[in-house]
This record gives C-alpha cells, structure tokens and sequence, in this order.
C-alpha cells in the first residue's frame, strides 16, 4: 500500500485515542414539514454549511447543559 502524502494517518497507524474520536455510529431522525422549513431556513440563515456537525454539537451541549443541572449539589 502506498502512502499518500496528503493524508499521513491510516487507520492502520492511528492511535487509541484517535480510533475512539472516530464517528463510527449513525443515528438517525425524522422531521415533519413544518420542521424541515424552520431547520432548513435556520440553517440557511446562520449560513450553516455542515448539518450533521451543527445537530452533533447542539445535542451534545443539550446534554451537557441538562447533566449539569441535575448534578446534585451539596447546598
């Protein structure tokens, strides 16, 4: 096999931490019409170029921001 120089890491060469960073596992959601618009003019005008990355991190803040809230606090 051939090295290309464009791309330096094969997955042969990547370490554990990057092998874990891999997004390997798909999810998937249905809208209905009226989503779809709002989602699709939401998108177009914040000029959101990459849908699976902007639903990827609004989720994961989501969650983050919703663990946090409900950590039990001492007072």
């Amino acid at each position: 096999m051939k090295n290309n120089p464009n791309n330096s890491k094969t997955n042969n060469n990547l370490n554990d931490r990057e092998k874990s960073s891999l997004r390997t596992h798909s999810h998937a959601f249905m809208l209905n019409d009226d989503e779809n618009r709002f989602f699709m003019r939401f998108l177009e005008k914040y000029k959101i170029a990459n849908k699976s990355r902007f639903v990827r991190e609004t989720l994961m803040i989501a969650m983050l921001t919703k663990t946090e809230e409900d950590h039990p606090t001492l007072f």
